[in-house]
């Protein structure tokens, strides 16, 4: 609203302006009407980059509108178990079970380091049936004396996405 009262302003001005120098030189009626026509294209541009500002403002605001709106989910109450009752625990989707990994597995080899633990992987090879996609820069070798071992390092695992699991 404040641009158009600004036009408008300016618009006078620039019109008694034009007037006033007019009837200084004895009121030619061409000067008259060529002052109001130069009147009339600015107002006419102002109103045009009006247009524009409002159609876009428009746009992107029936945009906002149309967006997919969030779906409503009702809160579930809780539900009184009596005592000694344990509810039923679903297990863990596959892709997601498929990064846990068997505490079981983890062993102390003291040629590697007597502190520090390893997943062996005859141990995942049966207790875990995604052994074989393991990834294979968290696979570790060391010499025990009589030939290479090879182990799983479980901060590289971790790092890239498994943990290891206590049941």
């Amino acid at each position: 609203m404040h641009r158009k009262f600004i036009a408008l302003i300016v618009a006078t001005a620039v019109a008694v302006t034009g007037i006033s120098t007019t009837q200084a030189r004895a009121a030619d009626t061409g000067d008259i009407l060529g002052g109001l026509a130069a009147i009339a294209i600015i107002g006419a541009a102002v109103n045009h980059y009006n247009k524009e500002k409002r159609k876009d403002r428009v746009t992107r605001h029936q945009n906002h509108i149309h967006a997919r709106p969030k779906p409503h989910r009702p809160h579930k109450p809780h539900v009184y178990q009596p005592h000694g009752h344990k509810p039923h625990v679903r297990p863990l989707p596959p892709h997601v079970a498929r990064y846990n990994l068997p505490h079981k597995c983890l062993r102390t080899f003291d040629a590697y380091s007597p502190r520090h633990q390893l997943l062996a992987p005859k141990c995942l090879k049966k207790h875990y049936k995604h052994a074989n996609s393991l990834p294979h820069q968290c696979k570790v070798g060391f010499w025990n004396g009589k030939k290479v071992k090879r182990a799983y390092e479980p901060a590289c695992l971790r790092q890239q996405g498994y943990r290891v699991v206590y049941q």
